[in-house]
């Protein structure tokens, strides 16, 4: 018998979680974000939940050319460009979008005669100071690139650092439609707190990242009250039960010390499969479909849990570390981090099963 871990991916969660962008965006061109081999989850996994999508948005070129490889036709967007001359020729060939973000790469388009010209994203530096050009130099960057042969369209976009913020909107969007004012090319603005706000930021492609895959972009807004599915449940089960005496501790460097009579749950998951090492006690699991906490370090292949709530628990009981009924973003919370951090860290020692339902704990 397999050890009893295991990442179900539900994509029915991710097609309702795409329709959910559609309600907010209707108007506007979907490119579904799937860099990080879709957040962790997968990107051939997932592929076919993103059928309604109009394009995909990664970093990966060898990615990119296996989709197009494996005959997806629509739109591909890479995220951070090409990062050589010689690329390019490949860019062409696979019929792929590419972010522009620096004069170089401006340069490089410049000199390359390629037989199939690029679709380019002009990126606007609107505050976060990470890629894109000064707002001064968009015009003259836009100018550049249509007069080069190997160009064939023009959009703009732009990458919000604070949307989750109230307040996080009006200075980017300020600097962004200064920058590009009289330039009459299509626009890419949102990422997924700016589809959730999209009535305040507009444009004509949004690139869904997070909300995709059920995850909350805002801090204090629960991905389940934005109408969000957990795509990714991280499933086990109870390996072992222990009885403590009050003042018995568990696990390394005894970080837990019982001050009463307790059962400790051992649950078949560790640091080496992707949970958080550093998540401390009292970070959120659910046993048998209830609430418990951890209690002790987690450790390389286990981590240990308080069964005082779960009294009915017993060994081979199922065990919810994040997903269905738990959100991500609660662990995440609690480990001082980000969903994001976590679903991208799912070892690759963890099998995936992929369903079209959720509520489901499958037998391995």
């Amino acid at each position: 018998m397999a050890r009893p871990l295991y990442a179900q991916v539900n994509l029915a969660a991710m097609r309702a979680n795409l329709r959910r962008v559609r309600e907010h965006a209707p108007n506007a061109q979907v490119l579904a974000v799937v860099k990080a081999d879709a957040y962790g989850h997968g990107l051939l996994r997932v592929l076919p939940a993103l059928e309604d999508a109009d394009g995909l948005a990664l970093l990966e070129l060898n990615h990119a050319v296996a989709l197009r490889d494996g005959h997806y036709s629509r739109r591909i967007l890479l995220l951070e460009g090409f990062f050589a001359e010689d690329e390019l020729a490949e860019f062409g060939a696979h019929r792929l979008a590419t972010v522009v973000h620096d004069a170089e790469q401006v340069r490089m388009l410049e000199r390359a005669l390629l037989e199939r010209p690029l679709e380019v994203f002009v990126k606007v530096n609107t505050g976060m100071n990470r890629l894109g050009f000064p707002p001064s130099a968009v015009a003259e960057i836009c100018r550049r690139l249509t007069s080069a042969p190997s160009v064939a369209a023009v959009r703009l976009m732009m990458h919000f650092s604070r949307a989750d913020e109230d307040d996080g909107l009006q200075e980017a969007l300020a600097i962004f439609e200064t920058a590009c004012e009289g330039l009459p090319y299509p626009r890419s603005l949102a990422n997924s707190a700016g589809i959730v706000r999209y009535a305040e930021v507009g444009g004509d492609f949004v690139r869904p990242g997070i909300m995709l895959y059920g995850a909350s972009p805002f801090p204090f807004d629960p991905a389940e009250h934005l109408g969000l599915h957990p795509v990714m449940t991280l499933r086990s089960r109870l390996i072992a039960i222990q009885e403590i005496k009050p003042n018995e501790s568990v696990g390394y460097a005894a970080t837990y010390t019982a001050t009463k009579a307790e059962r400790i749950g051992v649950v078949a998951a560790g640091y080496a499969d992707g949970y958080p090492r550093h998540a401390p006690n009292g970070t959120p699991v659910l046993v048998c479909g209830k609430k418990a906490r951890t209690a002790g370090r987690v450790s390389m292949d286990m981590i240990t849990v308080d069964l005082s709530d779960v009294p009915e628990a017993r060994v081979n009981s199922p065990v919810v570390l994040w997903g269905e009924g738990l959100s991500v973003d609660d662990v995440a919370a609690a480990a001082a981090t980000v969903g994001y951090e976590l679903l991208c860290a799912v070892a690759p020692r963890v099998p995936f099963v992929v369903s079209e339902c959720g509520a489901l704990d499958l037998e391995l």
